[in-house]
């Protein structure tokens, strides 16, 4: 995959709104998605289509097209192929052969929205389909088609899953699904910092308010760098480090916390691409 299409923070932004596109831009997220599905009307998507447009930053731009099925998807489709966007993003996503039809056909590359339990059972070969990127967690929708509770405790073996099928298809780890609380900030950290602890590699997010908190809980605290830092300086081979049994799959872990620090001395060895 693209290291461009490897972010942390993509935000959304309403497709019929163009006025809010660069606004969007200078949030300080990582990626704009373009969204012409939930956060547009029916009555409105074809002014929607109308004011797509690139080249209003150079963060990656995405756009998230309607499902495949419902009676706006070819249009969407039709549309973005007068314009160049970095990907799209396909909500309710299943293996199927009109999917895998999407995904030959794009001239972009694909990222999966998983939201509905046929999906979750699909999603290991949804993320091996050629073309597919990276998966995201369309966690709402997956609720409501599970009728299950938004909650992390109700959604943690959908979320592993995802994390895991990422892995076998050797992708960028997923995206979770947005927090719809905008104004608490610790909620906003302490579910970035529970999406990062399973293994995700970054978090949907629906208003600038949230990128600051997603970046935070996506971060190395404090405690768990220092604890990195001592592990790397205590040598080659088993050893131990306060109490505790080092060996190289330790080690792997610490310059995987360094990485993410942005901190180039990250000792010998080579790096681990699963982060969990």
């Amino acid at each position: 995959m693209s290291a461009a299409l490897d972010f942390l923070v993509p935000l959304f932004v309403p497709a019929d709104r163009p006025e809010r596109f660069e606004k969007a831009a200078r949030a300080g997220a990582d990626a704009v998605i373009i969204d012409l599905e939930d956060a547009v009307a029916g009555d409105a998507k074809d002014q929607a289509r109308c004011a797509l447009r690139g080249g209003f930053t150079a963060l990656p731009i995405l756009v998230r097209v309607n499902g495949i099925g419902t009676p706006w998807h070819d249009g969407d489709m039709a549309a973005l192929a007068r314009h160049r966007f970095s990907a799209v993003m396909v909500p309710k996503a299943e293996a199927s052969d009109a999917f895998e039809a999407l995904c030959t056909a794009s001239p972009m590359p694909v990222i999966a929205l998983i939201e509905s339990a046929r999906g979750l059972a699909d999603a290991r070969r949804i993320a091996a389909t050629n073309n597919v990127v990276r998966i995201a967690f369309g966690s709402i929708d997956f609720s409501a088609d599970m009728g299950c509770a938004h909650t992390r405790e109700a959604l943690l073996a959908a979320r592993s899953e995802l994390v895991l099928a990422s892995r076998l298809a050797r992708r960028a780890a997923p995206l979770d699904g947005v927090t719809t609380t905008i104004g608490d900030a610790g909620m906003v950290l302490g579910d970035a910092r529970h999406a990062r602890d399973l293994g995700f590699g970054g978090k949907l997010c629906i208003h600038p308010r949230q990128i600051e908190a997603i970046r935070a809980g996506f971060a190395p605290d404090a405690t768990e760098i220092a604890w990195a830092r001592k592990v790397l300086a205590s040598g080659d081979g088993a050893t131990g480090v306060d109490g505790a049994m080092v060996d190289e799959p330790v080690r792997i872990r610490a310059r995987s916390i360094l990485k993410r620090t942005g901190e180039a001395s990250l000792g010998a060895g080579s790096l681990n691409s699963l982060q969990c």
